[in-house]
C-alpha cells in the first residue's frame, strides 16, 4: 500500500523539481572560473542535491527516488515543448529565433550529457546519504550530507563533463572543470549545513517521521512502490 504524500513533502518536492527546470535553463550560460568553463547551473543546481539529502533523510530512499523520476520527467516534458514551439514558424516581424535557438534548444549531445548526470548523481547521492544513516544509527548528519555529496555531485560532474564536452576541450580543462564543478557543489553543502540541520529537525518534529532504510530495495527503477 503507498505511503501517503504529506503536503510538506509535496512542496519540498515541487521545490526539488523547480530548481532542476530553473538549473537546466541556466546551464546554456557557460562562466569562467580563472579558466575553467563552468555552466551557469552553478548559481543553483546544488541546491537540489541538498533538497534530495532532505527527503532522504526525512522521508528515505523510496520517496526521494519519486521525486527524482519527476524531476525528469517534468524536465523531458520541458525539453520536448522547447524543442516543439522552436520548429514552429515564427510571425515575419519577429527576430528572436536565433536567440531562442541558442537559449532553449539545447543540442541533442548536451541533453543527454544532462540527464545522464542527473540521474546517475542524484541517486548516488541518495543512496550514500540512506546506507550512511543506518551505518551511523542516526548520528552526525553533517557526514551523511557532506559525503553523499561528495559521491553524488563528483559523478554529476564527471558524466556531464565527459558526455558534453569530451572531444571539444582537451582533457586538462576536463579534467579542470570537472574539479571546479565539484569543488563549488560539495563548498555550497558544506556552507548550508546549518541550514540543512534545522529543516530537517523541523520536518522530523513536524511529520512525525525519521526514516531508515534498513530493509529498503535500492532499484532506481522501482517507481511502483513508495515502500520498496
Amino acid at each position: 500500500m503507498m505511503a501517503a504524500l504529506t503536503p510538506r513533502f509535496l512542496i519540498i518536492c515541487v521545490l526539488f523539481v523547480t530548481c532542476l527546470l530553473v538549473s537546466n535553463i541556466t546551464a546554456v550560460k557557460l562562466i569562467d572560473v580563472n579558466g575553467y568553463v563552468l555552466t551557469g547551473a552553478i548559481v543553483i543546481f546544488p541546491v537540489s542535491y541538498i533538497i534530495g539529502d532532505v527527503l532522504t533523510e526525512v522521508y528515505g530512499f523510496a520517496k526521494a527516488r519519486l521525486c527524482v523520476w519527476i524531476g525528469f520527467g517534468a524536465n523531458l516534458f520541458a525539453v520536448l515543448v522547447f524543442a516543439l514551439v522552436g520548429v514552429l514558424p515564427a510571425a515575419g516581424f519577429w527576430e528572436g529565433q536565433a536567440a531562442y535557438d541558442e537559449i532553449l534548444g539545447a543540442t541533442p549531445r548536451i541533453l543527454l550529457a544532462s540527464f545522464l548526470a542527473y540521474l546517475v548523481g542524484e541517486f548516488a547521492n541518495s543512496y550514500v546519504l540512506a546506507r550512511l544513516k543506518v551505518i551511523t544509527a542516526g548520528r552526525m548528519l553533517w557526514l551523511r550530507t557532506i559525503g553523499s555529496t561528495v559521491v553524488g555531485q563528483g559523478l554529476d560532474s564527471v558524466v556531464f563533463v565527459f558526455v558534453a564536452f569530451w572531444g571539444i576541450f582537451p582533457i586538462e580543462m576536463l579534467a579542470g572543470t570537472i574539479v571546479v564543478q565539484a569543488v563549488a557543489k560539495i563548498g555550497y553543502e558544506i556552507v548550508a549545513t546549518p541550514g540543512t540541520y534545522a529543516v530537517v529537525g523541523w520536518l522530523k518534529r513536524a511529520e512525525g517521521i525519521d526514516h531508515y532504510d534498513r530493509e529498503t530495495r535500492f532499484n532506481p527503477f522501482a517507481v511502483s512502490r513508495l515502500s520498496d
